[in-house]
């Protein structure tokens, strides 16, 4: 054999170990990121995040300085506060997911009639979506959503009364094993205006 012929095979053997350093050769499972929602950071041990962040705007076409801060307003004739914030809109305009979740419940209740009950992935967050006039086209309880996805429309049911057409929304902090109408009430005005509490 020449001296070429082992400089050759000495070449090869480094390129090929450089190559195979490359790869990963596991036990086959998936790394934690990847288990992970898309996009999700991961949470410390034990912790609850102080806030969702940012929101959306979960109805089409209205900005973020139209929405008035409407947080414990009276209701039920001043017997309580109201809990969350109206975006007032036409009948039919589309509401979408205001941050990524699963879809925990559909519920049609006596006060916010036809509902929808977003879940956040790691569970510490609730996000209600109440008077719809219906679901968007597929919409089903454990379905994966990403923030902007078509929930349903904008209605007036449960005691919206007639033609009083919004978009009640609102947000709960949850504990992981809390039930999809348990948790703590937060006003969700400042996450989606991007400013403080008027109140």
């Amino acid at each position: 054999m020449t001296r070429t012929f082992w400089i050759m095979l000495g070449l090869i053997v480094v390129i090929g170990g450089g190559f195979a350093s490359m790869l990963s050769f596991g036990n086959g499972s998936a790394p934690a990121a990847v288990e992970r929602e898309a996009g999700e950071a991961a949470p410390a041990e034990g912790s609850t995040s102080a806030s969702p962040g940012r929101l959306a705007v979960p109805v089409i076409g209205v900005r973020a300085g139209a929405i008035a801060d409407s947080w414990d307003d009276a209701r039920g004739d001043g017997t309580r506060g109201h809990r969350g914030t109206d975006i007032m809109a036409p009948r039919g305009t589309v509401v979408v997911a205001a941050a990524p979740g699963r879809v925990e419940k559909l519920f049609d209740s006596t006060l916010g009639g036809i509902t929808l009950y977003v879940r956040s992935h790691d569970r510490h967050w609730t996000y209600y979506y109440a008077h719809l006039a219906g679901y968007a086209a597929g919409v089903s309880e454990g379905m994966a959503v990403k923030t902007g996805d078509h929930l349903g429309y904008v209605g007036d049911t449960g005691d919206a009364g007639p033609g009083n057409y919004h978009l009640h929304f609102a947000v709960t902090r949850t504990k992981p094993q809390d039930r999809w109408w348990q948790g703590e009430d937060v006003n969700p005005y400042p996450l989606l205006a991007g400013t403080r509490a008027s109140r």
